[in-house]
């Protein structure tokens, strides 16, 4: 069967695919970011993982307000990288298991899941500025992508709770495919930011090791916290922390931390870490489950 091996969260800021599109990787503003990619980016090699899946947030490229899904997946055999602004970027297009995705769909709406289904859409920067720092891309991306979507940007968002669950049904289906593929699960957004408002600028390192402490250790008390509780500690855009929970979630009890890089150089606590799923099977317990 398929099976999940590993976690990544990292931060989708735009001027990540900006400054790896310019080629500043040896720039000493920028060095101390790429440099902590190249951990993760060796692990999936070694691993030679065949599938990421992306839980990350559209930011009005394929969806807008009008139209705005909790949850969406993308089945299709191929994703353009959008157009964002900066110009069309030199990397060839996501590639996708069709069967994988629609089983993993499938499965997902059978546990009450109510999906929006895209095909064809462009990936803007919530899984792209990420990925060519992860996987290598000429002449191909050396795996597939499941890209799904989660709404951080209109309220009413899902909880932190629903977005843990969500990952806890994403491992269910995985399990369930027949298919031997070697998974990894990737929460992107945040961490601490903010870019908009009288609270421009703000960060809040304290907090963000808290968090990531936390989602090693104890995912249950992040899972009772509000909305208003991470725009409050993080600045109003690290709602998308939420993300990561569903990572979290898709990991079994036991995971060990192999690598954590963080950098706060612009106005993103831009971060990677890297986790190996310890045991390989079992869930979290449900929040308000006794041990």
């Amino acid at each position: 069967m398929a099976r999940i091996i590993g976690g990544i969260g990292t931060s989708h800021v735009p001027t990540i695919g900006v400054a790896y599109d310019k080629g500043k990787q040896e720039d000493p503003a920028w060095t101390p970011l790429f440099e902590g990619y190249k951990p993760v980016a060796a692990w999936l090699a070694e691993k030679k993982v065949d599938v990421l899946v992306f839980f990350y947030n559209d930011h009005c490229t394929t969806f807008f307000f009008d139209l705005y899904p909790t949850f969406a997946i993308g089945v299709g055999e191929k994703f353009p990288i959008a157009d964002e602004g900066a110009g069309l970027r030199n990397l060839p297009p996501l590639r996708g298991n069709v069967d994988f995705q629609a089983h993993i769909a499938e499965s997902l709406v059978n546990d009450e899941f109510d999906l929006t289904v895209f095909q064809e859409k462009p990936i803007d920067h919530g899984c792209a500025a990420p990925l060519p720092l992860l996987w290598p891309h000429e002449p191909d991306w050396p795996g597939t992508i499941v890209p799904i979507a989660i709404n951080v940007l209109q309220y009413p968002l899902p909880t932190a709770l629903r977005c843990y669950r969500l990952g806890l049904a994403v491992r269910r289906a995985i399990e369930s495919y027949p298919e031997d593929l070697r998974v990894v699960v990737v929460g992107t957004g945040g961490l601490s930011h903010q870019i908009h408002g009288e609270r421009t600028g703000f960060n809040n390192t304290e907090w963000d090791m808290e968090f990531l402490d936390l989602l090693e250790n104890d995912p249950a008390k992040l899972l009772q916290m509000t909305h208003a509780d991470y725009v409050r500690l993080g600045g109003a855009e690290s709602v998308e922390q939420i993300m990561w929970l569903s990572m979290r979630g898709a990991l079994g009890n036991r995971i060990r931390k192999l690598h954590q890089n963080y950098y706060l150089a612009t106005t993103t606590a831009m971060t990677v870490v890297l986790y190996e799923d310890d045991d390989g099977q079992g869930e979290l317990l449900a929040f308000g489950e006794a041990a």
